[in-house]
Order: C-alpha cells, then sequence, then structure tokens
C-alpha cells in the first residue's frame, strides 16, 4: 500500500486528531500516533496528495519522489507496538485522512 502521511509534532498533533475526529464524527482515517520522542502524530492521506499545496508551519509533509523517500512508522494492527499504536486505524485498503479535510483543519489550529 502506497500513501503520504503529513506528520505534526506533540500536543499541536493530538489536538489536531481530536479536531479531525469531531469533524468527521469519529472516523477520519487512519491515523499513528508516537507515545516518545517528538510524540509525533501521522495523518495517513492518499499517494501524491501532499506534493503540490502548501502546508501551514508546524507540518512536515512525508512523500516519494525523484531521489526522494520518506521514512513513515507504521504500527502492527494488532498487538504491542510501543510506542507506536493506532489512534484510528485503516479501516479499508483505500480508506485515507481526506487532504483538504486535513489542510482546513491544520490552517485552522496552526494558522
Amino acid at each position: 500500500m502506497q500513501f503520504d502521511a503529513v506528520r505534526v509534532d506533540d500536543e499541536d498533533g493530538r489536538r489536531l486528531a481530536d479536531l479531525m475526529e469531531r469533524m468527521t464524527t469519529g472516523d477520519p482515517g487512519p491515523v499513528v500516533i508516537e507515545a516518545y520522542g517528538r510524540r509525533s502524530v501521522y495523518f495517513l492521506v492518499p499517494p501524491g496528495s501532499t506534493s503540490h499545496r502548501p502546508w501551514p508551519r508546524g507540518v512536515t509533509r512525508l512523500n516519494s519522489g525523484p531521489s526522494h523517500v520518506s521514512f513513515v512508522p507504521i504500527p502492527a494492527l494488532r498487538g504491542r507496538t510501543w510506542p507506536l499504536s493506532w489512534r484510528f486505524p485503516p479501516t479499508g485498503p483505500d480508506r485515507f485522512v481526506h487532504p483538504l479535510l486535513l489542510r482546513n483543519a491544520v490552517s485552522a489550529l496552526l494558522g
């Protein structure tokens, strides 16, 4: 499965995940949280959806392209994978966080 990801660190990432949960009545698409270090939150979006749009400060876009590959940590679907876990697990093979909705939520939250 291929995807891009948007990473937001620490409390901003957690607040963004909460906002996306409210905006989508509990199903924003796959979101990974990290419990250590930067305490990053990764929002998995369709492949190619992050590279041609500006994103606010505080957002790291993770995608691939010519001479560029990004690392996105993904936990197992079941079992212990500390420090990673699914805040919202994937619900289908082509189910992602909606990039425009995410971008608007990031802009509202982070300016």
